[in-house]
């Protein structure tokens, strides 16, 4: 079963602007994941609890963000698939956080996130792993404040309301940035709001401040009377991951070898050809073109392999959320990871 997510007139007559494809929200997720487990078993070649080599399975689930569109679009993955009989199914999320709940349901199996969601997954008991690492883009994030507003530095925002989605990277910016400059999460009113609901209570004025991504951030710059309190430069040190199901990962590695290599091509030509990649996704996403390019333009392009470098990174993100009690138990993030063995067989070549 293929989640489909249709456009909801009331939240499009909020949006000041035209959003067409942009700000679909998770409506009615969790009602949807478990009926899509079942039906998406039947599409998944079965393996036996004692079948030590598990054959390769017949379609791939792949979680998606407004932001990873240019893959799907391009047919790239069914192209190089097909041959083998793998078909692929594409489901759209909103968010990291409520792609990672699919996953750990059985509805996905591939996606990526920012750094944040992964961690109050395995919090949370999900069942998933660790594929690759994301070239981080950190000015393609930022606080944003009204124009007129009289936030005018960060230390402005104690005891403001500000809106983002929990345990997303944008989260975690925040928890950074206000640490940078002396503030405490507590000294600030968190309102947690997936992106489009957010948008709208920024809009409302019903928040002081919004902390959220590309390419919601460029649109919002554009069109709802935006100033750019600080952006994410200086403060993120990590881009994001590809993620899997553990089953997924531990038996299907030449289906993730392929994946891989699919998106570190594309993200190798998107880098020599952003003009492209924005006239591609700006129709799509139905964000005017010069917005389109301000966001391409300043995204970094890339994947990496999981290092110990990345791995301490991904444990000190891990162990700020439990020092803040964000998450119900601290963590090791290496109960997440594959073996070296298993890294190496799909692992992504530094570029």
């Amino acid at each position: 079963m293929i989640v489909r997510f249709t456009r909801q007139q009331q939240l499009l007559s909020a949006l000041p602007i035209k959003v067409t494809g942009a700000f679909l929200t998770g409506l009615c997720l969790s009602l949807l994941f478990a009926a899509c487990t079942a039906n998406n078993a039947i599409n998944t070649t079965a393996v036996s609890a004692n079948n030590s080599n598990p054959t390769k399975a017949s379609v791939v689930r792949i979680g998606y963000q407004k932001s990873a569109i240019l893959l799907k679009s391009k047919g790239l993955l069914e192209k190089r698939l097909q041959p083998e009989g793998v078909s692929v199914e594409w489901i759209e999320f909103p968010a990291g956080p409520q792609l990672l709940e699919a996953m750990n349901v059985g509805s996905v199996d591939f996606g990526h996130t920012g750094e944040s969601p992964p961690i109050f997954a395995q919090a949370a008991g999900a069942a998933i792993t660790y594929i690759a690492g994301i070239v981080p883009s950190a000015a393609s994030s930022a606080i944003l404040v009204p124009k007129n507003s009289a936030i005018k530095t960060v230390n402005d925002l104690k005891g403001k309301k500000i809106a983002f989605q929990k345990g997303s990277s944008a989260h975690y910016m925040l928890v950074q940035i206000l640490e940078k400059n002396g503030l405490k999460y507590s000294d600030i009113q968190p309102i947690y709001l997936p992106p489009a609901d957010a948008r709208a209570a920024f809009v409302k004025g019903s928040v002081n401040a919004w902390s959220i991504w590309d390419p919601f951030y460029a649109a919002a710059e554009k069109s709802a009377d935006t100033r750019v309190l600080i952006d994410g430069t200086g403060i993120n040190k990590q881009g994001g991951y590809y993620l899997a199901s553990k089953n997924f990962a531990n038996q299907q590695p030449a289906i993730v070898k392929a994946i891989l290599e699919e998106i570190q091509n594309l993200e190798q030509w998107s880098d020599q050809n952003r003009a492209e990649v924005a006239a591609t996704l700006s129709p799509i996403l139905g964000i005017d073109l010069e917005t389109m390019q301000k966001s391409t333009n300043r995204r970094k392009f890339g994947i990496t392999p999981i290092t110990p470098e990345l791995i301490t990174l991904q444990q000190e993100v891990a162990d700020k959320f439990s020092e803040l009690k964000l998450i119900p138990k601290p963590i090791n993030v290496r109960e997440a990871m594959l073996t070296p063995e298993q890294y190496a067989a799909f692992s992504p070549k530094n570029q």
